[in-house]
């Protein structure tokens, strides 16, 4: 899910507005709701949204209107426009009035919230912080660096993490694996090839705090679920 935003839905039918208001509540963002351009600037007290939801037919300023303001005073913001299907031809009008994204009534939930989803990217990207760290393998050194800690891996092991990061959608079958290791895939290397992973995932999991970096494929191998840099 995106994270939370700042929404003002602009519709004048009441139960829809309420609808659309609560829909967007339930996803974790701040929603506003008003029944026109004109209580919007009379109620939203200066408040500037990350993405706006306008209907084009308003009572008064109508939506092209309002949509051509908005952009004009803010240019970064969101903007969605809503028409009934039998005004869908004067989606041309909406775009070039700013709409970035033109949906249709009846609103379809899921593609609203995937509309919505899609402006958070712009709008509000994700900070440095929240964007995917990688983990990163110093093979000389022989350590394994994380989001949470640093931890010391075996030769063997920087040897099947390498194998794992350079394998072709980081899976190996239990044979490459056993290739790796120097070993011939029979039982009694295999339960131990198993032994060796089951270590790794722990290691795994303590640099980067997460579970799930390393996935047992039942019948295959094993595949690297995690992105890791080799150094």
């Amino acid at each position: 899910m995106a994270s939370s935003l700042n929404l003002i839905v602009v519709e004048d039918h009441d139960a829809l507005r309420a609808v659309t208001v609560a829909l967007l509540t339930e996803h974790g963002h701040q929603v506003m709701g008003v029944a026109s351009a004109e209580a919007l600037d009379d109620e939203a007290g200066g408040r500037v949204a990350d993405i706006y939801l306008l209907d084009l037919n308003l009572p008064g300023e109508d939506g092209i209107s309002l949509a051509r303001r908005l952009r004009r005073v803010h240019p970064s913001v969101g903007i969605i426009m809503v028409t009934a299907r039998n005004q869908a031809r004067d989606s041309a009008t909406g775009y070039d009035s700013g709409a970035d994204i033109y949906l249709t009534k009846p609103l379809d939930q899921a593609e609203l919230i995937s509309a919505v989803n899609a402006l958070a990217r712009r709008v509000k990207p994700a900070a440095p912080q929240e964007q995917q760290r990688v983990l990163s393998l110093d093979v000389q050194r022989l350590l394994l660096s994380g989001v949470t800690e640093d931890v010391p891996v075996t030769d063997t092991e920087a040897s099947l993490l390498s194998a794992l990061t350079l394998a072709p959608g980081q899976r190996l079958g239990f044979w490459q694996l056993h290739e790796v290791l120097g070993q011939l895939p029979n039982e009694a290397n295999k339960a131990s090839l198993e032994v060796r992973m089951v270590r790794l995932r722990k290691k795994l999991t303590q640099a980067s705090g997460e579970d799930g970096a390393l996935k047992a494929i039942r019948g295959h191998g094993y595949q690297l679920c995690t992105a890791l840099q080799l150094e």
